[in-house]
C-alpha cells in the first residue's frame, strides 16, 4: 500500500511537503516553507509528523521558497538522505536557501538589536551553515528518464513551465502512477517553453492555485507604458515587488523590449535583488531550457544596474531621479523591497506594482485588500503609495489552462487531489473537473494522512 501524508499546501498555497511510504521506502515531494498567516508561519518551528530520519528521497519540483525552504530545517530531525531535482532547480534552490538563510540571520540580529521580537533571543529559522549542509545532499536529474530509487519505486521528472527548471514527477510505485504536479507553467510564456501534458496518472496531486479564476486579459505593455509615464511625470518611485526566480528576469525582459521599440524612454531601471542577479547566471548557464538569445540577454542586462551591496540600496532610495526599482521580495514578506517601502511608502508619488499571486496574510495581499498601515521591522507605515496589481504576468496557470494540461490525460484517475491553493479556488475547481471530466476529486486536509490502493 501506499501512503501520503499532506504536511503542506493543503488548503493553503505555501509549504508544500508530502510524504510517500511504499515498501520500506520514504521520500518527501517537496519540502516548503509556510508563508502568509501567522498560524501556518509558526507551523514552521514544529518538526515535521513523519519520521524523518527514514526518509531517504526529497524530490524537489522546482526552486520556489515554498517548495524548498523548508529543506535546512530537516538537519536537526535527523534527515541523512539524498535531494533529487533538475539541475536549474538545484542550482536555483542553492541560490534560494543562501539568500534566505542570510536573510533569517540579518532579521534575528536586527531584532535581537532592535528589541522588537518577543523571543528574546530571536533565532534564525535556519543558519548559512545549515543550508550549506543541505545543499552538499543534492543531487541532479534528467528530464524524461526513469530514475530508479529501489524498493520497486522509480520516479520521472517532467518539463512544466513555471520557472526555469521546474518539472512535475510521477512516482510510479506498486504498479500505479502518482503523479505530483508541482506548480503548473502557461503557455506562450515570453521565456519558457510550454509545460509538458501528461499521458496517465493513477493518482493525481493537483495544484489549484488560480482554480476559480482566468487570468485578465490585461494591455500588459500598454499599462507599463503608463506607469512609467506617470513615474516621470511626478518625479516618483515605480516600485516593483519581484519574485528573484522568473519573473524578475521576465519583468527585465519585457523594460527592456519596451525600451527597444521606443515605447519607453531610457529612465533608470536598478535591479536591487542579490538573489534576481544569481539567477541571471543560471539563465546564462542553461541556455537550452529558456528562449532568450545570448544577444539579447546581454543587452537586457546592459540597459539595467544591478544593485549588489546595501549600500548601493541606499544610494537607490537616495537618487532624486524617476526611476524603477525592482526588489525582492513579490509578497513583501522580506529582502530588500522592505528597506524601499519604509522610505517610499508614505510617498504620494510612489507606485507599488505587485506582479504576483499575494497569499493570505503577506503584506503584499494586505495591500491588495486597500489595508492604510503596515508593519515593516516592528514599525507601522502609511501607505501614501499608489498601488496597482497585475495578474497577467502570473506564473502559474488560470483554471482555464489547468484545465487544458489535464486534457491528455487517457485514462480516469482513481483519485485527484487538489492541492497548493486556497479552499475558495480550491471548491470552485472541484467543481470544474468534476463537470468536464467526471473524475473523482477530494481536497485533503493539513496533516491528513491517506493510504491508497
Amino acid at each position: 500500500m501506499v501512503r501520503i501524508k499532506f504536511l503542506g499546501a493543503a488548503q493553503t498555497v505555501t509549504g508544500s511537503k508530502f510524504h510517500l511510504s511504499y515498501n520500506e521506502l520514504d521520500i518527501l515531494i517537496d519540502c516548503g516553507m509556510f508563508q502568509g498567516l501567522k498560524e501556518l508561519r509558526e507551523l514552521n518551528w514544529q518538526p515535521l509528523e513523519v519520521d524523518i530520519p527514514s526518509v531517504k528521497y526529497v524530490l524537489l519540483t522546482h526552486g520556489h521558497l515554498d517548495h524548498t525552504g523548508y529543506l535546512p530545517r530537516l538537519l536537526n530531525q535527523g534527515f541523512k538522505g539524498k535531494i533529487l531535482g533538475t539541475a536549474p532547480t538545484l542550482a536555483i534552490t542553492e541560490i534560494i536557501l543562501r539568500d534566505s538563510a542570510k536573510i533569517h540571520e540579518e532579521e534575528a540580529e536586527k531584532a535581537n538589536k532592535e528589541g522588537y521580537s518577543k523571543h528574546h533571543p530571536a533565532l534564525p529559522f535556519y543558519t548559512l551553515e545549515e543550508a550549506e549542509e543541505i545543499i552538499s545532499r543534492f543531487s541532479s536529474v534528467p528530464l524524461d528518464q526513469w530514475q530508479d530509487l529501489g524498493h520497486e519505486v522509480k520516479v520521472k521528472y517532467t518539463h512544466n513551465g513555471h520557472i526555469l527548471g521546474a518539472s512535475y514527477i510521477t512516482v510510479s510505485a506498486g504498479g500505479k502512477d502518482f503523479l505530483f504536479s508541482g506548480d503548473i507553467g502557461r503557455p506562450d510564456d515570453l521565456l519558457l517553453k510550454d509545460p509538458e501534458i501528461p499521458r496517465w496518472a493513477d493518482y493525481l496531486f493537483l495544484e489549484s492555485t488560480y482554480g476559480d479564476r482566468l487570468h485578465p486579459d490585461e494591455d500588459l505593455e500598454s499599462l507599463l507604458i503608463d506607469l512609467v509615464q506617470k513615474t516621470i511625470r511626478e518625479e516618483g518611485t515605480l516600485l516593483i515587488p519581484s519574485f528573484a526566480v522568473e519573473r524578475l528576469q521576465l519583468l527585465m525582459f519585457i523594460l527592456w523590449r519596451l525600451y527597444q521599440k521606443n515605447r519607453i524612454p531610457g529612465i533608470p531601471i536598478f535591479i536591487d535583488s542579490p538573489m534576481g542577479t544569481d539567477v541571471l547566471n543560471v539563465f546564462r548557464e542553461y541556455p537550452a531550457w529558456h528562449k532568450l538569445s545570448e544577444p539579447d540577454f546581454k543587452a537586457m542586462c546592459k540597459h539595467m544596474t544591478l544593485v549588489s551591496s546595501y549600500r548601493d540600496t541606499w544610494k537607490t532610495i537616495d537618487d532624486p531621479r524617476p526611476k524603477i526599482v525592482i526588489a525582492g521580495s513579490g509578497m513583501l514578506t522580506g529582502g530588500r523591497i522592505l528597506t524601499y517601502l519604509t522610505k517610499k511608502l508614505e510617498k504620494n508619488n510612489t507606485t507599488i506594482l505587485l506582479v504576483g499571486y499575494q497569499a493570505e496574510g503577506t503584506r503584499g495581499r494586505k495591500l491588495l485588500e486597500g489595508e492604510r498601515q503596515l508593519k515593516i521591522y516592528g514599525k507601522f507605515y502609511q501607505v501614501e503609495a499608489s498601488v496597482v496589481h497585475l495578474e497577467s504576468l502570473s506564473a502559474h496557470a488560470d483554471q482555464e489552462e489547468l484545465i487544458s494540461w489535464l486534457k491528455e490525460i487517457r485514462n480516469i484517475p482513481e483519485q485527484v487531489f487538489l492541492i497548493h491553493g486556497e479552499m475558495t479556488a480550491m471548491e470552485v475547481f472541484r467543481e470544474k473537473i468534476e463537470a468536464t471530466y467526471g473524475w473523482s476529486v477530494r481536497i485533503p486536509e493539513l496533516h491528513e494522512s491517506v493510504t491508497l490502493w
